[in-house]
């Protein structure tokens, strides 16, 4: 057997993370070892060594399956941002390494909450290449960049206090509740780590298309410069509104104190193009800080939800404080609530282009 006949038959045994979900199998014909420094987005083939935090791996198909020690993995090197995970950065070599993320993100291991368990080890086998011997990256199977975005759909974000605040499950009810109200609902998420439960459940719910930031050719947004960001939501929004929606629902991902996030909701040429934005919380006080944050940025805010709504007295204390309705998020599947919020939406549009 050759070398890229056994490559080959390796790769094809190997688990593929969803990280990698658009990447062309067939062009990966090497594996280079030895002494090169990874850059984030490369592809790498990864031996688990210890089973830790992420026991399964979540595949293309967004499939979790469980890992063994020995298994290899195709995953992607990336800066990771979890405050109640782990923080990781790409390292400089291609010595043992951690998975940090289950979408399958390569890192060194730099910081981790208390209460989660030793990341899984992995010893990296090699940077995939093709047959000339360049590195495969998910910059080579990204979308086209897009510069205009078509102006005639409305934006709605959703954006919250930290991650696990709830904003993916406000997404999808958002998106389910629209289309229930016969609306054309394109979707995409911004920023964050790559996980493929929340693109599905964003496809789950009706919207078409549905893009995140790993089909812009990012395994993780962490420690993007502030204008990759904003070339990462332009690029992806153009292509949303390419599919002429009426509503395009848009998650940024972790908290408005996390730095990439900040930046892209202060940029200007990004936050005049949304017509409400829906904020999650865990609680009254971080709703009223956050919707705070959000009106001195001159972003109208048009409702508060998230997991505080799972306590009636949160969401009275909310109410009072924020002077804002505050939805339960399931009940923003709802039809006669998704109308609430894409009225409001119609009337903030009226009032910026009148």
């Amino acid at each position: 057997m050759t070398e890229a006949t056994d490559i080959a038959v390796r790769l094809a045994r190997a688990k593929w993370a969803y990280v990698t979900r658009n990447v062309d199998h067939d062009l990966a014909s090497q594996l280079l070892a030895g002494d090169h420094a990874p850059n984030a987005g490369d592809l790498l083939l990864a031996r688990v060594d210890q089973r830790g935090q992420h026991r399964r791996l979540e595949l293309t198909t967004s499939r979790r399956a469980e890992l063994f020690e020995g298994d290899e993995i195709v995953v992607a090197y990336a800066d990771r941002y979890a405050p109640d995970q782990f923080e990781g950065m790409v390292p400089d070599h291609l010595g043992r390494c951690r998975l940090v993320a289950a979408g399958g993100i390569a890192a060194r291991l730099l910081h981790a909450h208390q209460r989660v368990k030793s990341a899984t080890r992995i010893t990296p086998l090699g940077l995939l290449a093709d047959s000339e011997g360049a590195r495969l990256n998910l910059h080579r199977f990204r979308l086209p960049t897009q510069q205009e975005i078509a102006p005639e759909p409305l934006f709605l974000a959703v954006a919250g206090t930290a991650m696990n605040s709830g904003k993916t499950t406000v997404c999808s009810n958002l998106v389910k509740g629209l289309v229930r109200r016969k609306l054309r609902v394109a979707a995409a998420k911004l920023t964050g780590t790559g996980a493929g439960a929340d693109y599905r459940s964003l496809i789950d719910a009706g919207a078409e298309p549905v893009f995140d930031f790993v089909d812009a050719g990012y395994a993780s947004t962490y420690r993007l410069d502030h204008a990759t960001v904003w070339k990462v939501a332009r690029t992806l929004c153009a292509h949303l509104t390419a599919s002429r929606p009426d509503v395009v629902v848009l998650e940024i991902a972790d908290g408005l104190l996390q730095e990439e996030t900040a930046a892209l909701l202060a940029r200007k040429s990004f936050n005049r193009r949304l017509d409400g934005v829906m904020f999650a919380a865990y609680d009254a006080l971080g709703a009223q800080a956050g919707v705070a944050w959000l009106e001195q940025q001159k972003i109208p805010v048009i409702g508060v939800t998230g997991v505080l709504t799972n306590s009636p007295l949160m969401v009275r204390e909310a109410q009072h404080a924020t002077q804002l309705p505050v939805y339960a998020t399931e009940a923003l599947r709802r039809t006669n609530v998704a109308a609430l919020v894409h009225n409001c939406l119609q009337a903030r549009r009226h009032r910026r282009d009148s």
